[in-house]
């Protein structure tokens, strides 16, 4: 029994944790880009766009071309909003052996 006493003082302090973390990833921010600079998205971390730059000289272009820019960009922040979460998870169970394949936050 005293494990289990353990395991569940341990989830306890992870919740909070978690909670502490979810209130964090509002003020995180990151930008990806696309064309070389030319276009950037900054995303929070919780997925939430922030901002929107477009190089001046993309006004002349084509329409479907900045919208490529546009997407792939927001991909690319999307991913390091994603790889910024990752690892602040992993250090949070960092000392915690977690089963295989479990995902959190639940």
């Amino acid at each position: 029994m005293k494990n289990l006493s353990q395991m569940m003082k341990q989830a306890q302090e992870m919740q909070g944790k978690m909670q502490e973390m979810q209130a964090r990833m509002e003020e995180v921010e990151m930008t990806g880009q696309a064309g070389a600079g030319l276009v950037s998205v900054t995303l929070n971390g919780k997925g939430e766009m922030r901002g929107l730059k477009m190089d001046a000289s993309l006004k002349d272009g084509e329409i479907e071309v900045m919208e490529d820019l546009i997407i792939a960009a927001h991909n690319d922040a999307k991913r390091r909003v994603e790889d910024y979460t990752q690892e602040e998870m992993s250090k949070l169970t960092g000392g915690l052996n977690l089963p295989a394949g479990l995902k959190l936050p639940f």
